[in-house]
């Protein structure tokens, strides 16, 4: 038997997120600032095994049925772009939260296609793999490859890599889980078609940067789920907070810290202040998958 293939699938982060329309199809035009977490679901490949899905850690009971896995979904999806694809038995330890705003399930799908890629000799940038990508999730191509991008339309466009600074943060989740759907039902409006101009580098050009541009899913969020303004307001009244913003559809959110030890401060005492929420120190931004490895 050979050696397990493994590969990282860190958190997705909405820097930002506008909404810009909505297409004759339903689906939403966005534009989103993503960048990736240090934190990351692990999912191994046996590829001499049936095609199998094993799921384990702290979040594996909240994943649902194994049948309706991404993971399973994207292994379907790349088979009808290469019919002769060999896959394997996935085994996936669940760290992030679920229906959490962070990309889990898409971060799984897109280490699955890294996977298959490397099980069966593809190149990372065969226009199949993000064909299969699409076809899984919007959010699944900006996890192919995950570096910071500006991800636009329905997650088919997507920029060239940005090198963003680390951004030392802490995470935060409720325990409640929100459907991306009912967001969108909630969503109120639309904004101007302008679209993002040069995304600074320097870590407080960035911060301000971002001040400046929000996520426009917040008061639907909130309306669906009123703790995400309970939470925000928490994490706007720790010391040394730079920034707290909801990520993608919730209902996580996240703050932005100058160092890496008020974060860490920061997030001890919201852990010992809410011991039902989901509090967890980490670095957004350029990551390398080394970093989570650790």
């Amino acid at each position: 038997m050979s050696a397990p293939l493994v590969e990282q699938a860190p958190a997705k982060i909405n820097l930002t997120l506008r909404v810009l329309g909505r297409r004759a199809d339903g689906y939403h035009e966005l534009e989103s600032l993503v960048a990736f977490a240090e934190f990351a679901d692990t999912l191994g490949l046996q590829p001499d095994e049936a095609t199998a899905l094993d799921i384990s850690g702290p979040f594996a009971g909240p994943s649902g049925p194994v049948s309706d896995n991404l993971v399973l979904k994207a292994v379907a999806a790349l088979r009808q772009q290469l019919p002769g694809l060999t896959a394997g038995r996935f085994r996936l330890e669940k760290n992030i939260p679920v229906a959490a705003g962070i990309g889990g399930g898409s971060a799984d799908a897109a280490a699955a296609l890294r996977l298959l890629a490397r099980a069966n000799r593809i190149a990372l940038d065969d226009s199949r793999l993000s064909a299969a990508a699409l076809r899984v999730g919007a959010d699944v191509p900006v996890c192919l490859d995950p570096r910071p991008r500006i991800m636009r339309g329905i997650g088919d466009r997507l920029s060239a890599a940005l090198d963003l600074p680390r951004l030392p943060a802490v995470l935060v989740n409720p325990g409640v889980p929100l459907a991306t759907r009912d967001v969108f039902a909630k969503f109120a409006g639309v904004q101007a078609n302008t679209e993002i101009a040069e995304v600074p580098r320097q870590p407080d050009a960035l911060i301000e940067f971002l001040g400046a541009h929000g996520n426009d899913l917040t008061p639907g969020a909130i309306a669906c789920l009123p703790v995400i303004a309970d939470v925000l307001m928490a994490l706007r009244a720790l010391p040394g907070v730079r920034l707290a913003r909801m990520s993608g559809s919730g209902p996580t959110c996240f703050a932005l810290f100058a160092s890496p030890g008020e974060a860490s401060a920061a997030a001890q005492r919201l852990k010992a202040e809410r011991t039902d929420w989901w509090v967890y120190c980490t670095t957004i931004g350029t990551v390398a998958l080394s970093a989570i490895w650790g």
